[in-house]
């Protein structure tokens, strides 16, 4: 019997469909974002979400980190920038929604961006902004100069 050594790890991204659409201010990726957030859900549990951009600040893909709970949600900062290692992304913007329509970033909010601001500085990935929306607004941790 044969057995493999270790497992192999085979990864994938495909530009199929890129709209090349460029990001050049917050309403742009608001909009990005309202169009895959679940406009159903979007009062009733947070979900976080990633927008990944090459160096002109065309988009190259975006994907849901996480979905969970009414007040809160999990992101864990590995799989945002393993997206982002894996489309060869240079910029990042994050948004996650605030189901009570409080648009003032809590604490874990400030906490989660620097860690992902971290991350990004040491794979030279430049992470633009985070937006919370609310189902009739929204708020930018760059446009309220909170990026650093």
């Amino acid at each position: 019997m044969k057995f493999n050594i270790v497992n192999e790890i085979k990864l994938s991204y495909s530009r199929k469909g890129n709209s090349e659409r460029t990001i050049s201010s917050s309403m742009d990726a608001v909009d990005i974002f309202r169009a895959h957030f679940d406009g159903d859900e979007m009062d009733y549990r947070e979900s976080f979400f990633a927008l990944y951009l090459n160096q002109a600040n065309k988009v190259l893909g975006i994907r849901k980190i996480s979905e969970c709970g009414i007040s809160s949600t999990l992101v864990d900062v590995r799989i945002v920038m393993q997206a982002g290692l894996l489309c060869n992304a240079s910029g990042i913007i994050v948004a996650h929604n605030h189901p009570s329509g409080n648009l003032n970033p809590s604490t874990a909010d400030i906490k989660m961006t620097n860690q992902i601001r971290e991350a990004g500085k040491i794979l030279n990935m430049n992470v633009l902004d985070h937006v919370i929306l609310t189902s009739d607004a929204h708020f930018s941790f760059a446009d309220d100069g909170l990026m650093g």
